[in-house]
């Protein structure tokens, strides 16, 4: 086994831990190394969708904006921790700068002013984009910082376990793909910035990019804790190429219809709706209201669960751009619908013709994945897409209790219940930003002493050939979290599939792992998602039983619930308010997931002193907070 020391290990090359390698290298760690599987391989390159949304400080004319006015908005779903959401605010325009600075080229007008738009769950115009492709720009701007500061990148590597002793992260065992022989390497470092995005592999049904796995089951194995993990969102995604059907893909009123296996079409959410004008009013309301929500039951959600309800039933369901249908009138649609498609000047004769004027690029970005939307359809489902939920990490982005391991990006559970859309992106950049001030103000502490580890099982296991393969086993795990912890939830289905879950880690960890690095490193893999679909089955368990309710991206089925609509068989839990006040923390330990619910921290309102301040900050007391 190969063994290296580092002072700092970057893990993952999405862009939370590219920012975090240059602003770690500009504050004078130069000690680094980002091991990846690759840099084209991760969520932030591969993703977007219609008009990809960034989330900072209103900085465009004379509405006015503070730090504590966007935390409260961050933290209004409920369920977040009120210091960490001042954090973001107050830290978005510097990362936001930042990010101007590299390149990346947000939109501003003549006078320098970057103009906003209200994006979902926000009040103020604070939203900005480049495009479909606003994170897949950003990578390919700190990519360029990372090159040019000669920062060394290791790809083909593959995270499998974390080190951890007496509370204190000490690097990272890795697979090396490119080693037919003794593929291990050790990384000892006395930081690890833990950059491996949210859980792409724990759902079949699912936008993350095929290629991108997620590595939060690694450090949930290792003790580390997380927070909201019954907080995740789904929503409507093509499936042929992953990518969200938000925003545009909506507004311009697409003919949904589905087909069974003989071929038979069928426009099907009419059955559901008093009118033609009404179900389209819906359509429009879900650009706007994407991601599913509970809260918006009943209304545009119901579409999710339509088509959901559809696909159960064996049908696949498709997105028609090319024609509308012949009963629908635009002067029956509500006024919000017609007003937004006549001031944005994308009325048309069929939905293509209004996407053009609307947001062509949109049209371009499927064509550039080979579907041409004036030719074919577009099939669809309701996807995992982002997890709200996390691990979690302190003001600073370290982990709450294990020292040395840095969150940052989606893995760090920042978010509540619900957040305002693009909050993620600058979530990112500011833990990125975080977690390298923390890392440089202590870089000159003396090391903390490596313990030794204990190699036994593992070697062990290394010269014993797999009995099961790991792609069935994925798959069954896969399906398991989309059939029972996905965005309907119920209480006997959730405890069944976490027993499936423990078993099913117990017989992995009892199987060999001989063979190729690739076969090794996957079933590592598995086993850490085993690990990850226990943990989040056991958050969403709690929740639960807690009668916390129906809230966010998940719907509580219950039989003595409201009834959601005359055409669905299962009730809906309402909501309990109470449980926005408390956070839901889960950690995981001697082959068991625990959860609990602990109160939510506000949001610190300080009447600071400048010279106070000024002293605390030249000492360096700051960072011992």
């Amino acid at each position: 086994m190969r063994e290296r020391r580092l002072h700092t290990l970057v893990v993952g090359s999405g862009a939370a831990g590219l920012c975090a390698a240059v602003r770690l290298h500009d504050l004078g760690v130069k000690d680094l190394a980002v091991y990846t599987e690759g840099l084209q391989c991760g969520t932030s390159i591969n993703t977007g969708s219609d008009k990809q949304t960034y989330y900072k400080l209103g900085m465009y004319g004379e509405q006015g904006d503070a730090p504590v006015l966007m935390a409260a908005d961050l933290a209004a779903g409920g369920s977040m921790h009120g210091d960490l959401a001042l954090v973001e605010a107050a830290m978005s325009p510097l990362a936001f700068a930042n990010l101007v600075a590299a390149g990346v080229p947000f939109p501003h007008d003549c006078y320098g002013q970057h103009i906003g738009y209200k994006t979902d769950h926000d009040p103020r115009r604070r939203a900005t984009s480049v495009g479909p492709y606003t994170s897949r720009d950003m990578c390919r701007a700190l990519i360029a910082q990372l090159q040019a500061r000669r920062i060394e990148v290791c790809e083909k590597r593959i995270l499998v376990k974390l080190f951890v002793s007496d509370g204190n992260c000490h690097g990272g065992l890795f697979v090396d793909l490119q080693k037919e022989v003794d593929p291990l390497e050790l990384v000892l470092a006395r930081n690890t910035v833990f950059a491996v995005g949210g859980p792409g592999g724990l759902y079949r049904d699912s936008v993350y990019p095929p290629i991108h796995t997620g590595a939060i089951g690694v450090a949930l194995a290792a003790g580390a804790k997380a927070r909201n993990l019954a907080e995740s969102q789904f929503g409507l995604a093509s499936v042929k190429c992953r990518w969200n059907l938000s925003g545009s893909y909506m507004q311009v009123l697409p003919r949904f219809y589905s087909v069974d296996e003989s071929g038979n079409e069928r426009e099907f959410l009419r059955e559901f709706f008093p009118s033609t004008a009404a179900m389209y009013d819906a359509i429009f309301l879900k650009g706007y209201q994407w991601p599913f929500a509970a809260s918006h039951l009943p209304g545009s959600s119901l579409i999710d669960l339509f088509v959901f309800r559809e696909s159960t039933a064996g049908r696949k369901v498709f997105l028609d751009y090319r024609r509308d249908p012949d009963d629908l009138d635009f002067s029956a649609l509500s006024e919000e619908t017609r007003t937004y498609l006549e001031r944005s000047n994308a009325l048309g004769a069929n939905p293509l013709e209004r996407l053009q004027k609307l947001n062509a690029p949109a049209i371009e970005l499927y064509r550039d994945h080979g579907i041409d939307l004036a030719t074919e359809p577009l099939q669809c489902a309701v996807c995992a897409q982002h997890c709200n939920g996390g691990l979690a990490g302190d003001v600073w982005w370290q982990s709450e209790n294990l020292r040395g391991l840095f969150p940052v990006g989606e893995v760090n559970g920042t978010h509540g219940v619900t957040r305002p859309g693009g909050s993620a992106l600058n979530s990112g950049q500011v833990g990125a930003w975080r977690a390298a001030e923390y890392i440089a103000a202590h870089k000159d502490d003396p090391p903390r002493e490596s313990p030794s580890f204990a190699w036994e099982n593992l070697l062990a296991r290394l010269n014993v050939p797999a009995r099961q393969d790991w792609r069935a086993e994925r798959r069954q795990l896969q399906a398991r979290m989309s059939e029972a912890g996905a965005f309907l939830r119920e209480a006997e289905a959730v405890e069944k599939a976490l027993q499936q879950a423990c078993a099913q880690l117990e017989a992995m960890r009892a199987d060999g792992l001989a063979g190729a690095p690739r076969d090794l490193a996957e079933r590592l893999r598995n086993e850490a998602l085993a690990v990850a679909s226990i943990c989040y089955l056991d958050a969403i368990r709690e929740h639960i039983a807690s009668h916390a309710g129906s809230r966010g991206g998940a719907v509580v089925v219950t039989p003595s619930g409201q009834e959601i609509h005359s055409a669905l068989s299962y009730r809906m839990e309402p909501e309990d308010e109470s449980y926005r006040k408390r956070t839901l923390e889960t950690t995981y330990s001697g082959g068991q997931a625990r959860s609990q619910w602990v109160p939510v921290r506000p949001i610190p309102r300080e009447d600071g002193w400048f010279e106070s301040i000024w002293a605390s900050f030249r000492k360096g007391e700051i960072y011992r907070s």
